[in-house]
């Protein structure tokens, strides 16, 4: 159990020196990423104004009957429905947020689908 209490709490330690520097406009938004051992969650969020913008998570009622909520592929969908939602919006440019994960495997996997998306980090 102590392992594990210290990985979040290494975790939440980056997280706070990363939020330090990344912070969100309205016209460079900030897209954020949580995940869990299930599901991965994506949110973009003006700071400025304390608002969410958009969300997707593989919980949402398009991803949900895809299958797998913690896997790669899973990681990718949801990059690509958060851009897609973004396109809507008219934002094209993000500050992406890896919310003190290491950059690898289902956090890339999204942040490459929402590059591929039309996001430009």
């Amino acid at each position: 159990m102590e392992r594990q209490f210290d990985r979040e709490a290494r975790r939440r330690r980056i997280k706070r020196r990363i939020h330090k520097k990344v912070r969100g406009t309205m016209e460079r938004p900030r897209l954020a990423v949580f995940k869990s051992d299930r599901h991965m969650y994506a949110q973009v969020v003006d700071d400025a104004a304390g608002k969410t913008l958009a969300a997707a998570s593989t919980l949402d009622k398009s991803l949900r009957g895809a299958g797998g909520g913690g896997n790669r592929a899973a990681a990718k969908r949801v990059g690509s429905l958060i851009a897609e939602k973004l396109k809507a919006l008219g934002v094209e440019r993000v500050v992406f947020d890896r919310g003190g994960y290491i950059y690898h495997g289902r956090v890339k996997e999204l942040a490459e689908a929402a590059r591929e998306g039309g996001l430009k980090f």
